[in-house]
């Protein structure tokens, strides 16, 4: 097997946004373009870049390592606790109302509502891996092994030891990844939710406990 790409794994910072926020998109696309993707107001990026570069709440440069190999963002993920729920939501509220302005902002809340359906946010005592993502042409290199093994480091760093993700039924690819990693589908959340922006997968919760 060949070696992986020696991958540095770092805090994001505001400036990483061109990079980071495609790779974040990557890790979920339908969902984000079922949520934020909206005529008028740019595609789901666009607001995935404002949120990123303001720096707060669960799509926030603050929320978020990167990996960068040779000096370039190739990975970036996101590991946070239940104890966030409230001042995510505050934040992601205040981030869609600027974006998308009193006429739209009500829409793009109901349709993450009804997103939060199939993926959960995490419940205190988790350490939920999220926004996994590895540049098209990296992948398969054992780049996001080493992502989520970062993200587990520092949630352990935290006192975590519950390690909680979700992953889209329609890929068998990543799920595969997890359970190599140790991690088990502990549930199913079915969706029917779909528009002309995108249809959301149903989701599997899985989850390791280390130590």
């Amino acid at each position: 097997m060949a070696e992986s790409p020696a991958v540095r794994f770092r805090v994001a910072t505001a400036q990483d946004a061109e990079t980071a926020v495609p790779l974040i998109h990557s890790s979920g696309p339908a969902a984000f373009d079922y949520v934020f993707a909206l005529a008028g107001c740019g595609d789901a990026q666009a607001f995935l870049r404002r949120a990123f570069v303001d720096g707060n709440g669960e799509f926030g440069w603050r929320n978020h390592v990167v990996g960068e190999l040779d000096g370039v963002v190739v990975a970036a993920g996101a590991g946070y606790g239940g104890e966030t729920s409230l001042a995510f939501t505050l934040s992601v509220a205040r981030q869609i109302l600027a974006h998308y302005g009193l006429r739209h902002a009500p829409g793009v809340i109901a349709r993450g509502r009804r997103v939060e359906r199939v993926i959960p946010p995490p419940a205190r005592g988790m350490h939920y891996l999220a926004h996994l993502g590895v540049s098209p042409a990296l992948r398969g290199q054992g780049i996001g092994l080493a992502l989520i093994n970062e993200l587990i480091r520092c949630g352990l760093q935290l006192g975590r030891r519950r390690m909680v993700l979700d992953v889209a039924a329609s890929n068998p690819r990543a799920q595969a990844l997890y359970e190599r990693l140790g991690f088990a589908v502990t549930g199913e959340r079915h969706s029917a939710l779909a528009n002309a922006q995108g249809a959301v997968p149903g989701h599997r919760r899985m989850e390791r406990v280390l130590g």
